[in-house]
């Protein structure tokens, strides 16, 4: 069993009125370890008169920064605009399945947000995070809005329609080539009173194609992904695929 050495640096070292005690196996441990205890007591105790460079004493570990939670921070904000909570909904999702990307909107009242992520929990996150932004663009005043009572255009609101373009609608295959779905999508939307916004996709498909999600503002929200090898064709690709599911809807009983 090696012998346990004691060290201590007296009044009369670099240390004056400070008696520090170190312990260890050897002496060099043992003096090291009184070092270290002298230095400790100079730091806190200002009072010795000495002055100790902070880069001789040992730095706490640090903290972790608070990572900021997009999520929750912007449901708090809804909270306190007296706003309906955020609403989320997967768009699309593409890719193999080891390489899967995901698609998401993020929607408060009138503003609406996208953002894609390798599983749904990243692209919620980032779609948050874009809404933020857009929102520490506007003057605090110019966001105080809320929709109210307002319903809008309801399911049932289109299941009872009996206008021009509503019943087309119904009754078009949707299959005809070389239409202009955008056109036949924007006086569907003019009719019923519903808005409809392109949001385009900054990354390619995974066939190398424009990609981008067209919104309309029903109730429930309604999103519906388009590709093609323009943003035109996706657009009018998007605009196809939200009215067959406007058509399937409109058609229920």
């Amino acid at each position: 069993m090696l012998q346990e050495v004691r060290a201590a640096l007296t009044s009369t070292s670099l240390f004056p009125g400070v008696d520090p005690v170190g312990e260890g196996h050897s002496k060099k441990i043992a003096k090291h370890r009184a070092a270290e205890a002298a230095l400790n007591v100079l730091k806190g105790n200002p009072s010795i008169g000495l002055s100790v460079p902070d880069s001789i004493v040992p730095d706490s570990p640090k903290q972790p920064q608070n990572q900021t939670n997009p999520i929750g921070t912007l449901q708090e904000l809804a909270v306190q605009k007296g706003w309906r909570l955020p609403e989320y909904s997967l768009a699309h999702e593409s890719g193999p399945p080891h390489k899967r990307e995901f698609t998401m909107t993020c929607r408060i009242e009138t503003f609406v947000e996208t953002g894609t992520g390798t599983s749904k929990k990243l692209a919620k996150r980032n779609a948050a995070e874009k809404l933020l932004a857009k929102f520490h663009r506007f003057p605090p005043d110019s966001i105080n809005i809320s929709l109210g009572n307002n319903l809008g255009c309801t399911w049932d609101v289109l299941r009872d329609s009996s206008e021009e373009k509503i019943t087309l609608l119904k009754r078009s295959p949707l299959s005809i080539p070389n239409i202009e779905y955008v056109q036949l999508l924007g006086e569907v939307a003019e009719e019923q009173g519903f808005v409809i916004t392109y949001l385009n996709i900054e990354e390619l498909s995974v066939n190398g194609q424009y990609q981008c999600l067209a919104e309309l503002s029903t109730n429930p929200v309604t999103v519906c992904h388009g590709t093609g090898i323009s943003w035109g064709n996706a657009h009018n690709d998007a605009a196809h695929n939200a009215l067959q599911y406007l058509k399937i809807m409109a058609g229920r009983k």
